[in-house]
């Protein structure tokens, strides 16, 4: 299951339209069943969590946070994490990449939750892209 909020003004998000998408994602990563929370934020508050989580004093697009091993997790429905998402790094990488608003954010959703199911693309030697890339294929983004 996931679970959308949006924590900023700039955009009104469809959050159950990303909800939607978040699961569909869920079951392409082979998580199906798992939850996630995603969360749409500011600049400010990603470059504050930026800060925070990982040293860097700026702005980023996606922050994963994987869940630890939960003391009092729900067995039937486990937690993988956090996602926060920049809408403004999202808005602006949109149209540096040429693509619209909605596949930006789609793109992000899917980097972030294969970050929580323990993919990491500065480690992993291309699996994290290579995997990444054919799932935005197979889901049309």
């Amino acid at each position: 299951m996931i679970e959308v909020v949006s924590r900023q003004r700039r955009l009104k998000m469809d959050c159950e339209r990303w909800q939607v998408f978040g699961e569909k994602a869920l079951k392409a990563i082979g998580k199906a069943g798992h939850h996630a929370t995603i969360a749409f934020v500011s600049d400010p508050q990603i470059k504050i969590l930026n800060k925070r989580f990982r040293g860097l004093a700026n702005p980023t697009d996606v922050l994963s946070f994987p869940a630890g091993d939960e003391e009092f997790a729900v067995a039937s429905q486990p937690s993988l994490g956090d996602v926060a998402i920049s809408v403004e790094r999202a808005e602006s990488q949109a149209v540096e990449n040429g693509l619209t608003f909605e596949k930006e954010i789609a793109q992000l959703i899917l980097h972030g939750l294969l970050h929580l199911s323990g993919y990491d693309h500065e480690t992993d030697k291309g699996e994290m892209n290579r995997l990444e890339l054919r799932l935005r294929r197979e889901m049309g983004i």
